[in-house]
């Protein structure tokens, strides 16, 4: 997915767009789009969580793309000082609304993080705290009393991922943690 995550408790929520501008004067807003799925996630009739909680839900009456931005009018949202109101809000869903790949081998973000760290030998080495997209997807793992370790994800360097034991394993080269 490439959201951004923003951890609330003991679930996640990701980030699905983020409301930018005012366009024209009856409250329709930019979406700066974060999800791969905007036609089912900004669907008319949609309730859309957010971040600050207090702007929403907002609920989407209408949108449409216009030279690649997509714009959208949200319930309630009638002028252009309303909508400025809601600049930078961040549009939120529940990490349990995103469904599985299907795919053994393809984890969504929100998956990994948390996850226990251990060597193929079973030595413990930390959690994974984020997971960076940076050309090649980086596990960010945070080691008790060290600096965090960048780990390459890959199915050479973690044979392993284990989503129902809570752990995942790695089988690092040497220098690497």
């Amino acid at each position: 997915m490439g959201a951004l995550r923003v951890r609330k408790g003991t679930f996640v929520q990701l980030v699905v767009g983020r409301i930018g501008r005012p366009h024209g004067v009856r409250g329709e807003v930019t979406v700066e789009v974060r999800t791969d799925e905007p036609e089912r996630r900004f669907a008319v009739g949609a309730s859309i969580a957010t971040d600050p909680a207090g702007s929403g839900p907002l609920v989407v009456a209408g949108r449409r793309w216009h030279k690649g931005i997509l714009l959208v009018m949200f319930e309630g949202v009638t002028d252009r000082d309303v909508a400025e109101d809601l600049r930078g809000t961040m549009l939120v869903i529940d990490s349990a609304e995103v469904e599985p790949t299907g795919d053994p081998d393809e984890f969504h973000d929100h998956q990994l993080i948390g996850l226990a760290v251990e060597t193929v030998a079973g030595e413990p080495v930390g959690e994974v705290e984020d997971v960076l997209h940076h050309g090649q997807d980086l596990l960010v793992v945070r080691r008790e009393g060290q600096d965090e370790a960048l780990i390459p994800f890959v199915k050479a360097l973690v044979p392993e991922v284990d989503l129902a034991g809570g752990r995942l394993v790695v089988d690092p080269p040497e220098g690497l943690l």
